[in-house]
């Protein structure tokens, strides 16, 4: 007979799931080479080769047939984006892309990004089953999966062991197209030739998680971006899954927003943790984006 707290273990296993390629949460669609992912090469700064997607992805109103997905971060529809400090939304370049982390990400020192098309029924059944849940008046049966990961991936000049997990997911049933973004595990914020610290991986410019659209109107900043809440990002959320930001994009929609706070000392509760720079960008700039509900 297995000892009480095994068994308890046991239950407690099954319930929760584990992602059956990198044995981290449900959180997490399943993701690796066991999945048939193909793998960023090991370069600094660098990307993947042109990605033509089996369906055009529709992005604020503009339809892609391709797609980047960029070691620092990023996945770009028009052209790679090797930039490794952040700039804040909306770029005055006009570039179009998603930011699910956009940082200094070096994963010759640490980390693979991983990275898929996939039609597989029981990953867009899941997928399907999350779409309807958060966007309850929208029938979705999602025909087209694109999912990228960013598994323990280290910061540039790091002298530590962290690593950053996170994921972008678009998805689509050929008539509306969702994003959904993925926070795992976020031990830093910022690489060292972006004024970060090389032991811990903090302060300086950090990271930047977002939308721009590329028409220097629309676009979206996740709370926090660019500045220390950013590192909290694990514990916030839109539609009620902590780390989990879902967004529907070819007519862009955003849910209710929980924004990050800094632990111990740093935002609470009736403070906003973004710069009043961010803010401005964040909030009310967007026509395609409520503003946040007050705190």
């Amino acid at each position: 007979m297995l000892p009480s707290g095994v068994f308890l273990l046991l239950i407690l296993g099954s319930i929760v799931g584990t992602n059956s390629s990198s044995g981290k949460g449900s959180l997490l669609y399943p993701y690796g080479p066991d999945q048939g992912d193909q793998t960023n090469p090991k370069h600094d700064d660098g990307t993947s080769e042109r990605i033509t997607l089996f369906i055009p992805f529709t992005f604020y109103g503009k339809t892609h047939e391709a797609l980047f997905v960029n070691n620092n971060g990023v996945i770009s529809f028009d052209e790679p984006v090797r930039e490794y400090t952040p700039d804040p939304f909306p770029l005055v370049d006009g570039r179009s892309f998603v930011a699910p982390y956009w940082a200094d990400v070096d994963n010759v020192l640490g980390g693979d990004i991983f990275y898929r098309q996939t039609t597989n029924a029981v990953l867009l059944g899941d997928i399907s089953r999350d779409i309807n849940q958060y966007f309850p008046e929208t029938l979705f049966t999602a025909t087209w999966a694109f999912v990228a990961t960013w598994d323990h991936v280290a910061y540039y000049g790091s002298t530590s062991t962290k690593g950053n997990t996170f994921q972008a997911v678009l998805t689509t049933d050929s008539k509306t197209f969702f994003i959904i973004l993925n926070y795992w595990d976020i031990q830093w914020t910022t690489g060292a030739a972006s004024d970060g610290d090389a032991e811990t991986g903090l302060g300086g410019i950090a990271a930047h998680a977002g939308f721009n659209s590329g028409d220097d109107t629309n676009f979206y900043n996740i709370p926090g971006s660019q500045t220390d809440a950013i590192i909290n990002i694990t514990a916030t959320s839109n539609v009620n899954v902590p780390g989990r930001w879902a967004f529907r994009v070819d007519n862009f929609q955003l849910m209710g927003v929980d924004p990050p706070k800094v632990n111990l000392g740093g935002w609470d509760r009736g403070i906003s943790p973004l710069s009043p720079l961010s803010s401005v960008k964040s909030i009310g700039r967007s026509r395609l984006c409520p503003p946040l509900p007050e705190q």
